[in-house]
């Protein structure tokens, strides 16, 4: 079995479309073998995304207002409904290959990566867990981390590589933000927290995000790292 390396980019911030891009040409490269497998953080501007559930109803604002609040809305190929990216949010977009020894654990990758944020958690004595009927990550009855994927059949070898990830609410307030213009995922009945509002701390993104690295590998283990953060620019 060949070694397996992973490269690891931060973005402070960048639009929603120029990611989107970025992962399908990432994707894309990664099959052809011309790169090595990713795991992109980074933040968004206020960004609406409505995956492939595609229930328009679950938003609340109309053209206008979306113009107003100067949020984006955008149309996706992940799984899942409709979701908000905005300042004080960690995205994080692995786009690794699985499933490429025959068996294929779609069911498995999702439960490995909330995971992810349910042992970052941990360290704080926060009790993260899971819904059965959902995925993402919750605290109690109120959602810290939304999870959307997609799974992209290999051209070049067997099994998928993944694309889109998981939404980590960091700051406090971003429920106010950004998710009051929707129904987060079509669920009504529960609500949406964050890191700051569960510890009573503040937190730099960044920050956060250098500290999901470990937890990430522990998950995912390569067998090398290759890094280009705080250097990362949006033409990497």
């Amino acid at each position: 079995m060949e070694p397996r390396k992973l490269e690891i980019s931060y973005f402070p911030m960048i639009e929603y479309s120029q990611a989107w891009h970025m992962q399908k040409e990432s994707v894309r490269a990664i099959d052809a073998g011309e790169r090595l497998e990713r795991l992109i953080l980074l933040q968004h501007p206020p960004t609406y995304t409505i995956g492939s559930q595609n229930h328009p109803e679950h938003l609340l604002l109309n053209a206008d207002q979306l113009r107003e609040e100067g949020i984006s809305l955008f149309e996706i190929d992940r799984g899942g409904d409709i979701t908000y990216h905005g300042p004080g949010q960690l995205v994080g977009y692995p786009l690794l290959r699985i499933g490429e020894q025959g068996r294929v654990d779609l069911h498995g990758y999702l439960r490995s990566l909330e995971q992810v944020i349910i042992d970052y958690l941990a360290t704080f004595g926060i009790e993260g867990g899971r819904k059965p009927e959902y995925t993402g990550v919750w605290v109690g009855n109120v959602k810290i981390c939304a999870i959307g994927v997609k799974f992209n059949k290999s051209r070049t070898r067997k099994g998928f590589l993944t694309s889109h990830g998981f939404a980590f609410n960091i700051r406090e307030g971003i429920a106010e933000e950004g998710f009051r213009g929707i129904i987060p995922c079509g669920i009504s009945q529960y609500g949406v927290t964050s890191l700051e509002e569960c510890t009573g701390r503040r937190f730099e993104i960044e920050e956060v995000a250098a500290a999901l690295v470990p937890h990430f590998l522990n998950r995912f283990p390569y067998d090398g790292i290759e890094s280009d953060w705080a250097k990362a620019t949006a033409g990497q």
